[in-house]
Protein backbone atom coordinates (compact mmCIF):
# COMPACT_ATOMS: atom_id res chain seq x y z
CA UNK A 1 0.00 0.00 0.00
CA UNK A 2 2.69 2.41 0.84
CA UNK A 3 6.23 1.96 0.29
CA UNK A 4 9.16 1.86 2.78
CA UNK A 5 9.68 5.90 3.65
CA UNK A 6 6.93 6.77 2.02
CA UNK A 7 3.93 8.84 3.67
CA UNK A 8 0.05 8.31 2.32
CA UNK A 9 -1.67 11.75 2.53
CA UNK A 10 -5.53 11.84 2.93
CA UNK A 11 -6.94 14.75 2.23
CA UNK A 12 -10.05 16.28 3.94
CA UNK A 13 -12.08 18.37 1.59
CA UNK A 14 -15.52 20.06 3.73
CA UNK A 15 -16.12 22.91 5.71
CA UNK A 16 -18.73 25.99 6.53
CA UNK A 17 -19.97 24.18 9.42
CA UNK A 18 -19.04 21.36 11.81
CA UNK A 19 -21.15 19.09 9.95
CA UNK A 20 -18.84 19.10 7.04
CA UNK A 21 -15.44 19.42 9.15
CA UNK A 22 -16.54 16.80 12.45
CA UNK A 23 -16.76 13.87 9.55
CA UNK A 24 -13.74 14.23 8.22
CA UNK A 25 -11.93 14.28 11.53
CA UNK A 26 -13.77 11.23 12.83
CA UNK A 27 -12.47 9.32 9.26
CA UNK A 28 -9.03 10.57 9.56
CA UNK A 29 -8.85 8.84 13.06
CA UNK A 30 -9.89 5.45 11.75
CA UNK A 31 -7.15 6.05 8.90
CA UNK A 32 -4.11 6.68 11.13
CA UNK A 33 -5.32 3.11 13.11
CA UNK A 34 -5.59 1.66 9.40
CA UNK A 35 -2.54 2.78 7.33
CA UNK A 36 0.92 3.43 8.32
CA UNK A 37 2.43 6.39 7.90
CA UNK A 38 -0.79 8.34 7.00
CA UNK A 39 -0.75 12.15 7.53
CA UNK A 40 -4.11 14.11 7.40
CA UNK A 41 -4.57 17.19 5.60
CA UNK A 42 -7.81 19.42 5.96
CA UNK A 43 -8.84 22.09 3.53
CA UNK A 44 -11.69 24.14 4.61
CA UNK A 45 -13.20 27.22 4.08
CA UNK A 46 -11.84 30.92 5.27
CA UNK A 47 -15.15 31.38 7.96
CA UNK A 48 -12.88 31.47 11.08
CA UNK A 49 -15.34 28.70 12.42
CA UNK A 50 -13.75 26.17 10.21
CA UNK A 51 -10.35 27.03 11.76
CA UNK A 52 -11.52 27.12 14.97
CA UNK A 53 -12.70 23.48 14.69
CA UNK A 54 -9.23 22.39 13.16
CA UNK A 55 -6.91 24.36 15.35
CA UNK A 56 -6.87 22.21 18.38
CA UNK A 57 -6.03 19.09 16.02
CA UNK A 58 -2.82 20.34 14.96
CA UNK A 59 -2.83 19.41 11.42
CA UNK A 60 -1.92 20.62 8.57
CA UNK A 61 -4.91 22.98 6.88
CA UNK A 62 -5.38 24.81 3.58
CA UNK A 63 -8.39 27.20 4.04
CA UNK A 64 -9.56 28.09 0.31
CA UNK A 65 -11.42 31.01 -0.55
CA UNK A 66 -14.41 29.17 -2.69
CA UNK A 67 -18.04 30.58 -2.22
CA UNK A 68 -21.40 28.56 -1.81
CA UNK A 69 -22.71 28.16 -5.40
CA UNK A 70 -25.83 30.37 -6.07
CA UNK A 71 -28.10 31.79 -9.43
CA UNK A 72 -28.84 34.72 -7.60
CA UNK A 73 -25.91 37.39 -9.89
CA UNK A 74 -23.64 38.57 -6.84
CA UNK A 75 -23.14 35.03 -5.19
CA UNK A 76 -22.45 33.77 -9.09
CA UNK A 77 -19.66 36.49 -9.49
CA UNK A 78 -18.45 35.42 -6.07
CA UNK A 79 -18.27 31.76 -6.85
CA UNK A 80 -16.82 32.08 -10.35
CA UNK A 81 -14.29 34.55 -8.90
CA UNK A 82 -13.06 32.11 -6.17
CA UNK A 83 -13.35 28.94 -8.21
CA UNK A 84 -10.17 28.82 -10.18
CA UNK A 85 -7.97 30.05 -7.45
CA UNK A 86 -8.96 27.62 -5.47
CA UNK A 87 -8.86 24.73 -7.59
CA UNK A 88 -5.05 25.93 -7.95
CA UNK A 89 -4.65 26.02 -4.40
CA UNK A 90 -5.90 22.09 -4.12
CA UNK A 91 -3.80 21.29 -6.89
CA UNK A 92 -0.72 22.49 -5.00
CA UNK A 93 -1.44 20.45 -1.97
CA UNK A 94 -2.14 17.52 -4.06
CA UNK A 95 1.38 17.99 -5.52
CA UNK A 96 3.19 18.33 -2.49
CA UNK A 97 2.16 15.81 -0.54
CA UNK A 98 2.59 13.61 -3.52
CA UNK A 99 6.28 14.22 -3.84
CA UNK A 100 6.10 12.07 -0.27
CA UNK A 101 3.82 9.15 -1.18
CA UNK A 102 0.68 8.36 -2.49
CA UNK A 103 -2.46 10.58 -2.03
CA UNK A 104 -6.31 10.40 -2.07
CA UNK A 105 -9.09 13.13 -1.74
CA UNK A 106 -11.93 12.41 0.96
CA UNK A 107 -14.51 14.65 -0.34
CA UNK A 108 -17.02 15.90 2.44
CA UNK A 109 -19.76 17.48 0.17
CA UNK A 110 -20.51 21.61 0.06
CA UNK A 111 -19.15 24.02 -1.76
CA UNK A 112 -15.84 23.86 -0.44
CA UNK A 113 -15.32 19.92 -1.83
CA UNK A 114 -16.29 20.83 -5.11
CA UNK A 115 -13.26 22.68 -6.44
CA UNK A 116 -11.02 20.25 -4.30
CA UNK A 117 -12.43 17.55 -6.24
CA UNK A 118 -12.04 19.03 -9.67
CA UNK A 119 -8.06 19.74 -8.43
CA UNK A 120 -8.07 16.00 -7.65
CA UNK A 121 -9.45 15.15 -11.71
CA UNK A 122 -6.67 17.41 -13.29
CA UNK A 123 -3.91 16.05 -10.97
CA UNK A 124 -5.86 12.39 -11.69
CA UNK A 125 -5.66 11.73 -7.74
CA UNK A 126 -8.28 9.56 -6.08
CA UNK A 127 -11.02 10.22 -5.24
CA UNK A 128 -13.79 9.06 -2.29
CA UNK A 129 -16.84 10.88 -1.73
CA UNK A 130 -18.72 10.30 1.65
CA UNK A 131 -22.60 12.15 1.43
CA UNK A 132 -23.97 12.81 5.14
CA UNK A 133 -27.17 13.97 4.32
CA UNK A 134 -30.72 11.87 3.31
CA UNK A 135 -31.15 14.59 0.44
CA UNK A 136 -27.79 14.78 -1.27
CA UNK A 137 -26.78 18.60 -2.34
CA UNK A 138 -25.78 20.01 -5.78
CA UNK A 139 -22.07 19.70 -5.00
CA UNK A 140 -22.75 16.25 -4.06
CA UNK A 141 -24.30 15.15 -6.87
CA UNK A 142 -21.84 16.66 -9.22
CA UNK A 143 -18.87 15.25 -7.35
CA UNK A 144 -20.58 11.99 -7.58
CA UNK A 145 -19.72 12.33 -11.20
CA UNK A 146 -16.01 12.29 -10.64
CA UNK A 147 -15.45 10.03 -7.62
CA UNK A 148 -13.81 6.89 -7.55
CA UNK A 149 -15.81 5.27 -5.09
CA UNK A 150 -19.09 6.88 -3.27
CA UNK A 151 -20.70 6.29 0.31
CA UNK A 152 -23.45 7.68 1.92
CA UNK A 153 -24.04 7.56 5.24
CA UNK A 154 -27.83 8.53 5.44
CA UNK A 155 -30.30 6.48 3.90
CA UNK A 156 -31.14 8.88 0.37
CA UNK A 157 -34.67 10.14 -0.06
CA UNK A 158 -35.10 9.91 -3.26
CA UNK A 159 -34.54 8.10 -6.40
CA UNK A 160 -31.05 7.36 -8.95
CA UNK A 161 -28.58 6.80 -6.16
CA UNK A 162 -28.87 3.01 -5.61
CA UNK A 163 -24.60 2.95 -7.09
CA UNK A 164 -24.35 5.08 -4.00
CA UNK A 165 -22.89 2.79 -1.03
CA UNK A 166 -24.33 2.66 2.26
CA UNK A 167 -22.69 2.98 5.63
CA UNK A 168 -23.78 3.89 9.14
CA UNK A 169 -23.46 7.46 10.38
CA UNK A 170 -20.31 8.65 11.41
CA UNK A 171 -18.98 10.08 14.86
CA UNK A 172 -15.60 11.35 15.95
CA UNK A 173 -14.22 10.34 19.19
CA UNK A 174 -14.60 14.11 20.63
CA UNK A 175 -18.23 13.73 20.70
CA UNK A 176 -18.41 10.24 22.26
CA UNK A 177 -19.14 9.82 25.77
CA UNK A 178 -15.86 8.56 27.67
CA UNK A 179 -16.57 9.09 31.44
CA UNK A 180 -19.83 8.59 33.44
CA UNK A 181 -22.66 10.89 33.82
CA UNK A 182 -21.67 12.07 36.77
CA UNK A 183 -18.04 13.39 35.73
CA UNK A 184 -19.70 14.64 32.77
CA UNK A 185 -21.34 17.07 34.65
CA UNK A 186 -18.39 17.91 37.10
CA UNK A 187 -16.81 18.83 34.12
CA UNK A 188 -19.48 21.93 33.45
CA UNK A 189 -19.34 22.15 37.10
CA UNK A 190 -23.37 21.25 37.15
CA UNK A 191 -24.32 18.89 39.71
CA UNK A 192 -23.43 15.26 39.61
CA UNK A 193 -26.72 13.88 40.82
CA UNK A 194 -29.30 15.84 38.69
CA UNK A 195 -31.34 15.31 35.21
CA UNK A 196 -29.20 17.08 32.86
CA UNK A 197 -31.16 18.45 29.45
CA UNK A 198 -28.42 19.42 26.71
CA UNK A 199 -29.53 21.88 23.98
CA UNK A 200 -27.87 22.51 20.71
CA UNK A 201 -28.42 24.25 17.91
CA UNK A 202 -24.71 22.88 15.90
CA UNK A 203 -21.59 24.61 15.72
CA UNK A 204 -22.96 27.57 14.59
CA UNK A 205 -25.78 27.90 17.07
CA UNK A 206 -29.76 28.30 15.97
CA UNK A 207 -31.35 31.45 16.88
CA UNK A 208 -35.08 30.05 16.80
CA UNK A 209 -34.14 27.19 18.88
CA UNK A 210 -32.06 29.76 21.62
CA UNK A 211 -35.36 32.11 21.55
CA UNK A 212 -37.89 28.42 21.94
CA UNK A 213 -35.76 28.01 24.77
CA UNK A 214 -36.02 31.36 26.42
CA UNK A 215 -39.48 30.77 26.53
CA UNK A 216 -39.77 27.55 27.47
CA UNK A 217 -37.53 28.06 30.56
CA UNK A 218 -39.67 31.04 31.55
CA UNK A 219 -43.17 28.97 31.48
CA UNK A 220 -42.20 26.08 33.01
CA UNK A 221 -39.53 27.17 35.54
CA UNK A 222 -40.83 26.03 39.02
CA UNK A 223 -40.56 21.88 37.05
CA UNK A 224 -36.99 22.48 36.32
CA UNK A 225 -36.27 23.51 39.74
CA UNK A 226 -39.12 21.19 41.95
CA UNK A 227 -38.12 17.78 39.41
CA UNK A 228 -33.96 18.77 39.72
CA UNK A 229 -33.27 19.61 35.96
CA UNK A 230 -30.11 21.73 34.71
CA UNK A 231 -29.13 22.76 31.59
CA UNK A 232 -26.36 22.24 28.96
CA UNK A 233 -26.62 24.82 26.18
CA UNK A 234 -24.55 25.11 23.08
CA UNK A 235 -25.73 28.78 21.69
CA UNK A 236 -23.45 29.55 18.88
CA UNK A 237 -21.70 32.86 18.84
CA UNK A 238 -23.60 36.10 19.85
CA UNK A 239 -26.63 34.24 21.76
CA UNK A 240 -24.82 33.37 24.92
CA UNK A 241 -24.92 35.88 27.00
CA UNK A 242 -28.59 36.44 26.60
CA UNK A 243 -29.64 32.23 27.46
CA UNK A 244 -27.16 32.86 30.25
CA UNK A 245 -29.90 35.63 31.86
CA UNK A 246 -32.53 33.33 31.05
CA UNK A 247 -31.76 30.40 32.88
CA UNK A 248 -30.29 32.34 35.54
CA UNK A 249 -34.21 34.55 35.68
CA UNK A 250 -35.63 31.61 35.64
CA UNK A 251 -33.55 30.23 38.38
CA UNK A 252 -32.44 26.76 36.48
CA UNK A 253 -28.63 26.04 37.02
CA UNK A 254 -27.05 26.25 33.20
CA UNK A 255 -23.62 25.85 31.48
CA UNK A 256 -23.96 28.34 28.35
CA UNK A 257 -21.53 28.78 25.70
CA UNK A 258 -21.26 29.62 22.10
CA UNK A 259 -19.08 26.57 21.60
CA UNK A 260 -18.67 23.30 23.02
CA UNK A 261 -15.10 21.54 22.12
CA UNK A 262 -16.16 18.80 24.62
CA UNK A 263 -19.11 17.43 22.87
CA UNK A 264 -18.87 13.99 24.18
CA UNK A 265 -18.60 15.37 27.81
CA UNK A 266 -22.20 16.98 27.18
CA UNK A 267 -23.85 14.15 25.30
CA UNK A 268 -22.20 12.32 28.57
CA UNK A 269 -23.62 14.46 31.18
CA UNK A 270 -27.39 14.74 29.63
CA UNK A 271 -30.33 12.61 30.11
CA UNK A 272 -32.43 14.57 27.08
CA UNK A 273 -31.55 16.79 24.62
CA UNK A 274 -32.95 19.45 22.54
CA UNK A 275 -31.24 19.40 18.44
CA UNK A 276 -31.16 20.36 15.35
CA UNK A 277 -31.31 17.45 12.81
CA UNK A 278 -27.71 17.74 10.80
CA UNK A 279 -26.22 14.48 10.04
CA UNK A 280 -23.66 14.64 12.83
CA UNK A 281 -25.90 15.93 14.98
CA UNK A 282 -28.44 13.00 14.42
CA UNK A 283 -25.11 10.67 14.44
CA UNK A 284 -23.90 11.94 18.06
CA UNK A 285 -27.46 11.72 19.53
CA UNK A 286 -27.48 8.13 18.24
CA UNK A 287 -24.05 6.97 19.27
CA UNK A 288 -24.58 8.15 22.87
CA UNK A 289 -27.75 7.10 22.90
CA UNK A 290 -29.93 9.94 24.02
CA UNK A 291 -33.53 10.75 23.62
CA UNK A 292 -33.37 13.56 21.62
CA UNK A 293 -36.33 16.32 20.22
CA UNK A 294 -34.78 17.31 17.14
CA UNK A 295 -36.00 20.36 15.57
CA UNK A 296 -34.61 20.84 12.18
CA UNK A 297 -33.28 23.34 10.81
CA UNK A 298 -36.66 25.35 9.15
CA UNK A 299 -34.96 27.35 5.98
CA UNK A 300 -33.48 24.69 3.54
CA UNK A 301 -35.68 24.34 0.34
CA UNK A 302 -34.99 20.48 0.64
CA UNK A 303 -35.85 20.20 4.08
CA UNK A 304 -33.21 17.51 4.31
CA UNK A 305 -32.89 17.93 7.87
CA UNK A 306 -36.01 16.11 8.65
CA UNK A 307 -35.31 13.37 6.88
CA UNK A 308 -31.62 12.95 8.67
CA UNK A 309 -33.77 11.86 11.50
CA UNK A 310 -36.03 9.81 9.97
CA UNK A 311 -34.57 6.15 11.04
CA UNK A 312 -34.63 7.39 14.46
CA UNK A 313 -38.25 8.95 14.69
CA UNK A 314 -39.59 5.77 12.63
CA UNK A 315 -37.71 3.50 15.31
CA UNK A 316 -39.41 5.72 17.96
CA UNK A 317 -36.11 6.31 18.86
CA UNK A 318 -36.47 10.20 18.95
CA UNK A 319 -39.04 13.20 18.37
CA UNK A 320 -38.85 15.35 15.40
CA UNK A 321 -41.19 18.41 15.67
CA UNK A 322 -40.97 21.34 13.03
CA UNK A 323 -39.42 24.36 14.10
CA UNK A 324 -42.39 26.79 13.62
CA UNK A 325 -39.38 30.02 14.31
CA UNK A 326 -41.07 32.14 16.62
CA UNK A 327 -40.92 31.13 20.00
CA UNK A 328 -44.75 31.30 20.84
CA UNK A 329 -45.51 29.11 18.17
CA UNK A 330 -42.80 26.68 19.02
CA UNK A 331 -44.29 26.84 22.44
CA UNK A 332 -47.41 25.11 21.41
CA UNK A 333 -45.99 22.16 19.58
CA UNK A 334 -42.24 21.24 20.52
CA UNK A 335 -42.87 22.72 24.04
CA UNK A 336 -45.61 19.99 24.59
CA UNK A 337 -43.13 17.19 23.56
CA UNK A 338 -39.89 18.99 25.55
CA UNK A 339 -42.09 19.35 28.57
CA UNK A 340 -43.08 15.37 27.75
CA UNK A 341 -39.41 14.02 27.60
CA UNK A 342 -38.39 15.78 30.43
CA UNK A 343 -41.63 15.11 33.12
CA UNK A 344 -42.53 11.36 31.67
CA UNK A 345 -39.62 9.53 33.03
CA UNK A 346 -41.14 6.23 31.79
CA UNK A 347 -41.65 7.62 28.52
CA UNK A 348 -37.93 8.67 28.00
CA UNK A 349 -36.88 5.23 29.20
CA UNK A 350 -38.98 4.00 26.26
CA UNK A 351 -36.85 5.98 23.76
CA UNK A 352 -33.92 5.34 25.28
CA UNK A 353 -34.77 1.51 24.91
CA UNK A 354 -35.19 2.42 21.18
CA UNK A 355 -32.03 3.64 20.76
CA UNK A 356 -29.85 0.92 22.72
CA UNK A 357 -31.14 -1.68 20.06
CA UNK A 358 -29.92 0.28 17.45
CA UNK A 359 -26.28 -1.05 15.76
CA UNK A 360 -23.47 1.44 16.65
CA UNK A 361 -22.99 4.45 13.79
CA UNK A 362 -19.68 3.28 12.69
CA UNK A 363 -19.21 4.75 10.28
CA UNK A 364 -16.21 5.94 9.93
CA UNK A 365 -14.26 2.90 10.01
CA UNK A 366 -15.66 1.77 6.47
CA UNK A 367 -14.87 5.31 4.84
CA UNK A 368 -11.86 4.83 6.48
CA UNK A 369 -11.19 1.70 5.07
CA UNK A 370 -12.56 2.59 1.56
CA UNK A 371 -10.75 5.37 1.55
CA UNK A 372 -7.44 2.95 2.25
CA UNK A 373 -8.29 1.24 -0.71
CA UNK A 374 -8.13 3.90 -2.97
CA UNK A 375 -4.50 3.94 -2.08
CA UNK A 376 -3.80 1.12 -4.29
CA UNK A 377 -5.31 2.82 -7.63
Amino acid sequence: MTGAGETSTFIFAGGGTGGHIFPGIAISEQVRELVPNAASFFVCSKRPGDLAMLSPLNVETLAISAQPFSLRPRGLIRFMANWGTSVREVRGAIRKARAKGPVVLVALGGFVAAPAVQAAKVERCPVLMVNLDAVPGRANRWIARSASDVLTAAKIHGAGFDSWKSIRPIVRRAATAQKSAAECRAHFSLSPERSTLFVTGASLGAKSVNEFMTAFVAANAPMFVADGWQVIHQTGNGFDEQMRDAYAKAGVAAFVAPFIEDMGLAWGAADAAVSRAGAGSVAEAWCNRIPTLFMPYPHHSDQHQKFNAELLVTAQAAVLVDDLIDADRNMTRAGVELLRLIQDRDWRRSVKDELLKLPPPDGARAAATAAAALLRR
